[in-house]
């Protein structure tokens, strides 16, 4: 079930998602949440700097290894205009850090790819839980999904 600050933090994701391709980059972003409900760290791609490893998610897991307990780590959320990609996830898991939600997922970005013929490239895509055992996983949510294709869609048409 999705709750309103749920959505709150969703639609700050695409917001981030929005900034990323106001900045040439591909519309991802991510904000991890404190149990409390506090916004701890906010990110959005940087891969056009080069580093393809410039994920939001992978720098909140980074972030989160630095700054929060391991306790807190567990009970805090991540949320994300994308689905985590496995390197994401990965990063997720061994951080330790709690539930994820998404607006749109990794099957949807493909499908999205596959209308603006936009290549597949190398990786083979896994859901979250295919990556990390035990995780509390939400989404898509489809009132964001939406937006984050709008999003997609721009940034490929340019």
């Amino acid at each position: 079930m999705i709750t309103d600050q749920d959505k709150f933090f969703l639609n700050r994701c695409v917001e981030l998602a929005a900034a990323a391709v106001e900045a040439g980059d591909e519309p991802f972003g991510s904000v991890l949440v404190s149990a409390e409900g506090k916004l701890l760290f906010e990110d959005h791609n940087h891969v056009s700097s080069g580093d393809q490893t410039q994920h939001p998610e992978f720098a909140i897991a980074r972030w989160a290894a630095e700054n929060v307990s391991v306790e807190d780590r567990k009970t805090a959320t991540v949320y994300t205009s994308g689905e985590h990609c496995p390197m994401c996830a990965a990063a997720h898991g061994l951080v330790g850090l709690g539930r994820i939600i998404y607006a749109s997922s990794s099957k949807q970005l493909r499908e999205w790819d596959k209308e603006l013929g936009v290549t597949e490239g190398n990786l083979v895509h896994l859901a979250i839980q295919d990556v990390v055992k035990e995780i509390d996983v939400i989404g898509p949510v489809e009132e964001f999904a939406a937006q984050v294709k709008e999003l997609h869609v721009r940034k490929k048409r340019g």
